[in-house]
Parts: C-alpha cells; sequence; structure tokens
C-alpha cells in the first residue's frame, strides 16, 4: 500500500475547488442550468473546506481542523 500524505491530499483538494472555479458553464438553460450551479457551488465549497483544514494524528485518527470564520 502506498503512504498517505495527508499534504499531498489537502493540495489535491485545494486543486479540485480551483477547477471548480475555472470550470466553464455548459451550455444548458433553465432546471438543468440552475442543477449545475448549485453543485458547482456545493462542490467549491467541500473542497475549498477540506482544503484549508489543518490536520494532526490523534489516537489513530485523522484529525481535519476545518476553519469555519
Amino acid at each position: 500500500m502506498a503512504e498517505f500524505d495527508v499534504d499531498e491530499m489537502l493540495a489535491r483538494f485545494s486543486e479540485r475547488a480551483q477547477a471548480v472555479r475555472d470550470r466553464p458553464m455548459p451550455p444548458v438553460e433553465g432546471e438543468a442550468r440552475k442543477g449545475f450551479i448549485k453543485q458547482a457551488e456545493t462542490d467549491l465549497i467541500d473542497y475549498s473546506l477540506i482544503a484549508n483544514a489543518s490536520w494532526e494524528l490523534a489516537d489513530g485518527f485523522l484529525v481535519l481542523r476545518v476553519p469555519l470564520a
């Protein structure tokens, strides 16, 4: 099994957040457009929260501290 690198994982989430920001709007209209925008907003929030987390190992658990401010 490959070694798990938490900082590398957080960097991937940062890259995903940037990809969502840069994602072009597909040629959709109406409800499909609203759904695409809503999903992009949710993805950006999720990826950004994880990307900005600090971490520690505690009792064999990876603990992410997510700033909500």
